[in-house]
C-alpha cells in the first residue's frame, strides 16, 4: 500500500517485511484496531474484543511493542495493570520489490481483506435497521471500473487521501454536533493486462456506481 505524498493521516509506516507478518494475525490486527479506536487499555480489558484470554493477549501486545506497533501507555510502572496504546492513529505498508518483503505484504494484505470482507454484510444485518432514515440515505457503495496509468492511479489516491485527511485528523473538539463514525472502505485492484484480443477500454464494461440509500447495500480504512 502506498505510503502517498505525505502520510496526510499521521499513519505508522512498516516497511520491516518481519513486523508486516508479526501483523498479520487476526487477534494483533483486533488488538492494535482496537487501541487505535478505543485508546489505551490493559490486556485484561482488551481480552474480550479480540478473542484470547488476558495472558494470550499480553503475549500478542508485548510481540506488537517489539515492531514498535504499540507502546506503554504509563511507564511500566504497575506491572499488574499495564496499560498499552498504539503508537499512531493507522498504519500503512508499501509492497517491497524483494521476494521476501512481497510475500510478507501480501499475507497481511491478505489478513486485511479478510477482516473488511464481512464488514458490508454485517453492517447491513446488524447497523442498518437500527439508523435514522438521513444516515441510511447516506449509506452506499461503489463498483466501479477505470482505464489508468499507474502513475495516474497514484495521483488519484493521494488525491483522494487529501480529500479525507481533514476529517480523519479532525480533533473532536472541533467536530460537528451530530457527528459519528462512518466506515470508509477503499479498494484499488488493478487488473492484468489484456490480451492482443480484447481493447481495453470502458465500453461494455462493468462499471457502475453502486446502489445508495434505503435500497441499496453498505459501502477500507
Amino acid at each position: 500500500m502506498d505510503s502517498g505524498q505525505g502520510n496526510r493521516y499521521g499513519d505508522i509506516e512498516i516497511t520491516d517485511p518481519r513486523a508486516m507478518r508479526a501483523l498479520a494475525h487476526p487477534v494483533r490486527l483486533a488488538i492494535l484496531e482496537r487501541l487505535q479506536r478505543y485508546g489505551p487499555a490493559t490486556a485484561t480489558r482488551l481480552s474480550p474484543h479480540v478473542g484470547a484470554t488476558p495472558s494470550v493477549t499480553s503475549w500478542h501486545l508485548r510481540h506488537l511493542a517489539g515492531f514498535g506497533l504499540v507502546r506503554d501507555a504509563r511507564g511500566g510502572s504497575d506491572r499488574r495493570e499495564r496499560r498499552w496504546a498504539a503508537v499512531a492513529r493507522g498504519f500503512r505498508f508499501e509492497v517491497p520489490e524483494d521476494t521476501e518483503g512481497r510475500s510478507a505484504a501480501r499475507v497481511l494484505s491478505g489478513e486485511l481483506f479478510a477482516r473488511s470482507a464481512e464488514l458490508p454484510l454485517r453492517w447491513l444485518t446488524e447497523t442498518e435497521p437500527g439508523l435514522e432514515p438521513e444516515w441510511t440515505r447516506r449509506a452506499g457503495g461503489a463498483n466501479t471500473r477505470i482505464v489508468v496509468t499507474s502513475d495516474e492511479l497514484a495521483a488519484l489516491q493521494d488525491e483522494m487521501e487529501e480529500l479525507v485527511a481533514r476529517y480523519v485528523t479532525r480533533d473532536a473538539a472541533d467536530r460537528p454536533t451530530g457527528s459519528r463514525g462512518v466506515r470508509l472502505l477503499l479498494y484499488a485492484l488493478p487488473e492484468a493486462p489484456e490480451g492482443p484480443e480484447g481493447p481495453d477500454d470502458l465500453e461494455g464494461s462493468e462499471a457502475a456506481a453502486g446502489p445508495r440509500g434505503a435500497d441499496g447495500g453498505a459501502g477500507p480504512a
